[in-house]
């Protein structure tokens, strides 16, 4: 089976979010479901853009933990919720060390600058990652693998948390016909990172879509590996809760009841 814990807490739910932009109660209401199911793979974590906290705050049902999407000019006030990460995205050549001094965070909240995965030269302050996107609605969404890999190298070496977002629909890269692109899997992106922590190139893992492979490389990874991988790709978001989970117990790499 190999470590569990490469898998704990890996899924924050972007149920609002494209392509499944479920409507508020909607994606509440699957919220509370997962919640009730206590899946150790979901980090219950709602992800909420900034516009639409006013919508959250009118809604019976309220998260135990909320993920702040900045889509606004000014950083709403939150701290009447449950916020425990904020993420927002870099302006084209604006360091992340301006954008992160332009907020003022509450303690105990950490902030991830979104940053191209091919910006390798950051150098964000001591408490602050970085979020990477690996897709979206359009083909030139999708990172190439040396841009991703890169990305990657540089978050180990420098020891720079970081999360992830969009694309990563199934564990498994794979084409997507109707964009014309390799979707990159989940499961290939936390596989390259232990990779990378282990001393070797991240771009092969990222790039095989050979499952047996990937998954004898999921399994062979050791408890040590896993914990230095985890503090550094700390999760990434789906706009499903349940694909991503189905895929790992179809693996076989998570107990089906996980």
């Amino acid at each position: 089976m190999g470590t569990m814990s490469i898998y704990t807490a890996l899924i924050d739910d972007a149920g609002l979010f494209p392509p499944t932009s479920l409507h508020m109660d909607e994606a509440l209401s699957r919220h509370r479901r997962d919640l009730e199911g206590g899946c150790p793979v979901l980090t219950h974590r709602f992800l909420c853009p900034a516009s639409r906290l006013y919508r959250l705050r009118g809604m019976a049902f309220r998260p135990q933990r909320i993920g702040l999407i900045v889509d606004t000019d000014e950083l709403p006030a939150f701290d009447d919720l449950p916020v425990d990460i904020v993420e927002i995205r870099a302006p084209a050549d604006t360091p992340v060390g301006v954008v992160a001094a332009r907020l003022s965070l509450p303690q105990g909240v950490r902030l991830f600058v979104e940053v191209p995965p091919n910006r390798v030269a950051f150098d964000p302050p001591a408490g602050v990652g970085l979020k990477v996107r690996c897709g979206g609605a359009s083909p030139e969404d999708f990172p190439p693998v040396e841009h991703l890999a890169a990305f990657i190298r540089s978050c180990v070496e420098h020891g720079i948390p970081f999360k992830a977002t969009a694309g990563l629909h199934h564990a498994v890269r794979h084409f997507d016909p109707s964009l014309g692109v390799d979707r990159h899997g989940f499961l290939n992106l936390l596989v390259a990172v232990c990779e990378t922590v282990e001393g070797r190139d991240p771009g092969p893992a990222l790039r095989t879509t050979d499952v047996g492979h990937l998954v004898r490389l999921a399994r062979s990874v050791t408890e040590d590996t896993a914990k230095r991988a985890r503090e550094l790709l700390v999760s990434y978001g789906s706009c499903s809760t349940g694909t991503p989970v189905a895929d790992l117990r179809a693996l076989g790499l998570v107990e089906v009841n996980a």
